[in-house]
């Protein structure tokens, strides 16, 4: 099945949609604001040493100096004995570092200096010498399998070692072989850049969304990737020539008036994602619900359609619905224990094709899963493991007006909706200036921190926009005057 992956880029956030036979199967969101630092690897000075704290601060070139425990100071495993920080760094040294974890408040980044790098399959780590398997794997004979092969793929003049991921059970060996090179690769360039550039320096950042669809998404079935930006594209080519030539014959730069993701239906099925209620084109529906502590999903015919072809219309229900819950577990990326309550049937092969059906329709998805057949109360258990924020979680917050029993779109959400329709309206309508009419919130965030973004859309349209803050507008409720 040939698959395609648009790409939409805005300064303020990447949107990724994996599209199969003109259907979106699974979305990514990135938003520049929220890009974390853990994993950038820096060419760091040491300001200060704490010899009764055990640590020093050093400068990586952010706003705050980050802290480095001795705890985190990678030493040979055949030192015996532990060395104070005073008799292992000295002020004003040069010191290759990881982030480990994000600042905080007035707390500065936590550094490392044992440098892992992730990779597809498998976690590169050039200090060390043995292949580890991931812990989640636990058949013996797989971990065995997989160490063997590692082994017999991995370079003789490597210096390093490796961490086979849990998605890596399946994986080939030139899926394999590929993901060694390009670690490999990604190494040997931050060891050049250390080696020229002076402290405090960016030697390697965590990869971007875009990248990563490059590195991780593309499969045999992928045919076409589609960027919507001239200059997105052009990085990404000159990714791909580095890291992924293989890629390169798939990039598409689109160039067409209308947004990418109208043109596809995204925009429709991103709204849909965000629904607790999905219909089924049979005229059943379900309803999800998402929760802290699992997702329900609830199976409903609809109308009822006579007696004597009930059984059917049950049965035919639950197969469609089984398709549309393995889609919808993808696009709104539910992770953690799931109930799926199919609409109760008494024929035992009904229940055998709908169980069939639902594995064979969740088998496309890539994020590892387990699921048990009926139980003794006809409900089917499963768990998806979580990989990423869900995308309600990363789209909403819990609304204000009914005390988090329901959830509204931020306002940075709405704020990026309202630019997306100002370059429709602007397009479509040639008038004197937009004026956009929504709550405080969202004028708030166009005056303050999303002003930038404003600002660049009103000098690409070339037209004034202003603002007006609506007091009684609920959080997603705004408009656009044509002035």
């Amino acid at each position: 099945m040939s698959e395609e992956i648009l790409i939409n880029f805005t300064p303020q956030e990447t949107r990724v949609a994996v599209m199969q036979q003109g259907v979106v199967q699974e979305l990514h969101i990135e938003r520049t604001a929220s890009r974390g630092l853990v994993g950038n690897v820096y060419l760091g000075r040491v300001v200060r040493i704490l010899p009764g704290m055990q640590s020093a601060f050093v400068d990586v070139g952010l706003e705050r100096t980050a802290f480095l425990h001795v705890a985190d100071i990678w030493q040979p495993r055949e030192t015996a004995t532990e060395r104070p920080i005073e008799k292992i760094l000295f002020d004003g040294q040069s010191v290759l570092v990881q982030v480990v974890k994000d600042p905080i408040g007035t707390k500065g980044a936590r550094l490392s200096t044992q440098i892992s790098i992730a990779g597809r399959m498998l976690v590169y780590l050039p200090q060390e010498k043995h292949i580890g398997i991931s812990q989640r794997i636990e058949s013996e004979a797989e971990r065995e399998m997989l160490r063997e092969k590692i082994t017999r793929l991995v370079p003789a003049d490597e210096k390093g070692g490796f961490i086979v991921r849990t998605m890596a059970e399946n994986a080939s060996d030139q899926e394999f072989a590929n993901d060694i090179a390009y670690l490999r690769k990604t190494w040997a360039d931050i060891r050049e850049k250390a080696r020229v550039s002076p402290p405090p320096s960016v030697l390697y950042q965590e990869l971007s969304l875009g990248q990563r669809v490059l590195r991780d998404f593309v499969n045999p079935e992928t045919g076409r990737i589609v960027i919507d930006s001239r200059e997105n594209f052009q990085k990404l080519t000159g990714f791909a020539e580095e890291y992924t030539p293989a890629v390169l014959p798939l990039l598409d730069h689109y160039i067409g008036q209308r947004p990418l993701f109208d043109l596809y239906g995204v925009e429709e099925e991103i709204q849909k994602a965000l629904a607790r209620r999905v219909d089924l084109k049979s005229g059943g529906y379900l309803i999800i619900d998402q929760t802290e502590a699992m997702t329900t999903i609830d199976v409903n015919t609809g109308g009822f359609v006579g007696v004597r072809n009930f059984d059917d219309t049950i049965f035919k229900t639950n197969l469609e619905a089984a398709v549309t819950i393995a889609r919808q577990l993808r696009l709104r990326n539910l992770g953690g224990i799931i109930i799926v309550d199919f609409i109760d049937m008494e024929n035992e092969e009904h229940k055998k094709a709908v169980l069939e059906e639902f594995n064979k329709a969740l088998a496309r998805d890539h994020t590892r899963l387990t699921v048990n057949g009926f139980t003794a109360l006809g409900l089917v258990e499963m768990t998806r493991k979580r990989t990423r924020e869900s995308l309600a979680h990363i789209l909403c917050q819990p609304c204000p007006t009914c005390g988090g029993r329901g959830e509204v779109k931020t306002a940075r959400t709405v704020a990026y909706e309202i630019l997306r329709e100002l370059l429709r309206e602007a397009r479509q309508f040639n008038a004197r200036e937009y004026r956009i009419l929504a709550g405080p919130a969202v004028v708030d965030l166009f005056l303050d921190e999303e002003s930038q973004a404003l600002a660049m859309l009103s000098d690409f349209i070339e037209k004034p926009v202003s603002l007006q803050s609506e007091p009684s507008y609920s959080p997603e409720q705004y408009d656009i005057v044509l002035m």
